[in-house]
């Protein structure tokens, strides 16, 4: 059950982060769930100081994995465009 939430949450995480960034257009479902990932890998070591395991899903873990699912998207705009939005 851990990786389908895994996949189901990193995927909304992913969109949202999109929303924001306005990304959304340039994005399909695949790396939409990708930067959502990534970004909760990123979030939880940063934020929840590497205890990205042991937290169970919350409005502050959810907070996390987005501002690392922004943060993941604003750094490819700067290399890509050089502006973050």
């Amino acid at each position: 059950m851990g990786i389908i939430m895994w996949l189901v949450v990193g995927g909304i995480i992913g969109w949202l982060a999109s929303v924001v960034m306005r990304t959304n257009g340039q994005q399909g479902i695949i790396l939409n769930l990708i930067v959502g990932i990534v970004g909760a890998f990123i979030g939880g070591l940063l934020l929840a100081r590497g205890d990205i395991n042991d937290a169970p899903l919350n409005v502050m873990t959810f907070a996390a994995s987005l501002c690392g699912a922004v943060l993941l998207l604003g750094i490819v705009n700067l290399i890509r465009r050089g502006s973050a939005r």
